[in-house]
């Protein structure tokens, strides 16, 4: 599938993949491509982007949320192939894990930047790195919330999410999943934490604060491999949504998700 040409600047997202092995989410008005982390290899970024129809030389530049190697891994790589930039916070750049980059700009957490046609808000969120954001993206009156990776739903995160068209939003683990499954102790207790993921209760609690009437698109995102099912977040979320379960869709570890508009 090729991304949305024509569009008169409304924006349009996809997916490489989400989940504990690798994320990567597409943003594009039409014209400017963004690419929201890179935490695959190179060559596999490179399979996946070939199959939203993208060439890495297509993306005018690279945002990072956070350090964490499943959203990193292939910002580097990528960035010195192509010659893309990349935009982070110091301090996910002081965790010295992206190598030498071509180019690199600071983001500020509640700052908006504008690239080309799309005007990017990066959000501070409870997460267990050094200085981690997520994204609101804004183009064309449309506006995408990308809000993956935090422990919990705080005030500010509400605040800063109110309004959107289109949210992808983590779901990460069912609690009794976690509780009774594979993982230590200790990364139990790391991943339900306040600094960890979010659960799917959450995330439905989450949508219930922001509201859903505006909401054209809904994406679960992050499943934990062990931790959560597709059905299992599903069945959290569809209830608020009164039958019209079309708006609700899964980001898939291995297909991701294809080119979705935002009207």
């Amino acid at each position: 599938m090729t991304p949305p040409h024509g569009t008169s600047g409304k924006l349009s997202f996809a997916s490489l993949g989400s989940g504990s092995k690798g994320n990567a989410t597409l943003v594009s008005d039409g014209e400017t491509h963004l690419l929201i982390d890179c935490g695959f290899g190179l060559k596999e970024a490179e399979r996946r982007l070939g199959r939203l129809g993208l060439h890495p030389r297509q993306l005018e530049a690279l945002l990072v949320t956070h350090e964490h190697g499943d959203h990193l891994r292939g910002v580097g790589p990528m960035a010195r192939k192509h010659g893309l930039p990349v935009y982070m916070t110091p301090g996910t750049w002081m965790a010295g894990r992206t190598g030498e980059l071509p180019r690199c700009l600071w983001m500020t957490p509640q700052s908006s930047l504008q690239i080309k046609g799309i005007e990017i808000e990066p959000i501070t969120v409870p997460h267990d790195a050094r200085e981690p954001v997520q994204f609101r993206l804004s183009a064309g009156g449309s506006r995408l919330g990308l809000l993956t990776d935090l422990g919990y739903p705080s005030h500010h995160v509400v605040e800063a999410f109110r309004g959107c068209d289109a949210l992808v939003l983590e779901c990460n683990h069912d609690p009794h999943l976690l509780e009774n499954g594979p993982y230590p102790p200790r990364l139990k207790r790391r991943v339900a934490g306040r600094w960890g993921h979010l659960a799917n209760q959450q995330a439905a609690w989450l949508m219930r604060q922001l509201g859903l009437d505006r909401l054209q698109h809904i994406v679960c995102s992050h499943l934990s491999e062990h931790n959560n099912r597709p059905e299992l977040a599903r069945e959290v979320l569809e209830p608020l949504l009164d039958g019209d379960a079309a708006r609700l869709a899964v980001a898939a570890q291995e297909t991701g998700l294809d080119w979705r508009m935002i009207r």
